[in-house]
């Protein structure tokens, strides 16, 4: 069976005729569509051809890419200064000895209070504030073209609301004064017209403050000040809400991840757990007592590829740079971890890769604020 491809678009002047001189254009862009994305930093180097069809022209490769069904997980990465509210983005390649990859601001400049939520290939960023006051921006960034574009605002201004795409649906929730009416709302992705729909919500479960979401075993999460929330899409509308279990409350304090239908977090004593809904139970995720560090400082954690990729907010242990050097930069680590389940349930987990990335235009005392995965 054969798959029928499509040309894509014809690079640019500055590009044509100039990739690999022995091909046709169309063709040589299909060659470097196949290879991995984490081999990019180094070809954009090989020429200015390179350099243009990969960070300035990207449409035909990116158009070749999809044509060929081609896509890798990278972590998407926004980190806030000390001396300012609003936030840089990178990309991360989930592969040793790659260098962040710079993206551009949005244009809206919103502060850490701002959720994200990703439906795979694209970022949104709902709600936050500018200059102290709050938001109803929806910024959305589509990495791939390293664009952003303003969406649909939301109906009502919002900081740390919760916000996930549960499928196709970008539902927000909360970061609101508890009596308005558009507590929480949702989009549908798929629908290039669609509006902000209310979605009915008991008015009694509306005075917390959230701290994270996630999408699990068909519904939507929300950890929160005084008791996490459950939202069941597919139950009757009076039905669709209701607290979490006692036990994942506990449990999961702020930021987390799903993989495998165990949704992990990583506590206050320095362990990395995982909830099953099935059995309703946490579990630590043994073997990486060696491997990681007991603390990991602005720890956060995503699904990149299948994988459990911890990124935390590390010091800079190498030689050769002086004290002025090192005060001046933002050192950042990850750990990408492979868990898997063994007798009576336990999770055991083992660390498969693992780099120190140097932000070197980042002032020391940046943060984390914002970690998700992608596909591009």
């Amino acid at each position: 069976m054969s798959t029928e491809l499509t040309s894509p678009p014809q690079p640019p002047e500055l590009i044509r005729g100039n990739l690999i001189p022995v091909l046709p254009d169309d063709l040589a862009v299909y060659c470097i569509a196949l290879l991995p994305r984490a081999a990019h930093p180094s070809l954009a180097l090989v020429s200015r051809a390179f350099h243009a069809l990969l960070c300035r022209h990207p449409e035909p490769l990116l158009a070749a890419r999809r044509a060929l069904r081609l896509s890798d997980s990278h972590i998407l990465l926004s980190l806030r200064a000390p001396s300012s509210a609003s936030l840089l983005f990178f990309l991360l390649l989930p592969h040793p000895g790659w260098p962040p990859l710079p993206l551009p601001s949005p244009p809206v400049p919103v502060s850490s209070s701002s959720s994200v939520a990703t439906d795979g290939s694209r970022l949104f960023l709902v709600g936050g504030s500018v200059a102290g006051v709050p938001a109803s921006s929806v910024q959305i960034l589509d990495p791939r073209a390293r664009s952003w574009s303003i969406g649909l605002r939301l109906s009502s201004t919002r900081e740390f609301a919760a916000a996930v795409a549960h499928s196709g649906v970008l539902f927000v929730a909360g970061g609101c004064v508890p009596s308005s009416p558009f507590w929480a709302e949702a989009l549908d992705l798929s629908a290039p017209n669609a509006k902000w729909k209310t979605v009915a919500s008991p008015v009694h479960l509306r005075e917390k403050w959230m701290h994270g979401c996630a999408s699990l075993a068909g519904k939507v999460l929300a950890v929160a000040d005084r008791g996490g929330l459950a939202y069941d899409p597919a139950a009757p509308p009076a039905e669709a809400w209701a607290p979490v279990s006692p036990v994942l409350d506990m449990g999961w304090k702020g930021r987390a991840a799903v993989v495998g239908a165990i949704l992990y977090s990583y506590d206050y004593l320095g362990q990395v757990k995982g909830y099953d809904p099935d059995t309703d139970s946490w579990s630590t995720v043994e073997g990486l007592e060696r491997e990681l560090p007991r603390f990991l400082c602005g720890a956060t954690l995503a699904n990149v590829g299948g994988l459990l990729y911890l990124v935390w907010e590390g010091k800079w242990k190498g030689k050769g740079k002086g004290k002025e050097e090192v005060s001046s930069m933002v050192v950042i680590e990850w750990a990408g971890i492979e868990v898997t389940r063994v007798e009576e349930g336990r999770l055991r987990g083992k660390v498969v890769s693992r780099d120190t990335v140097l932000f070197p235009d980042m002032p020391r005392g940046s943060t984390i604020t914002h970690c998700i995965a992608l596909e591009l």
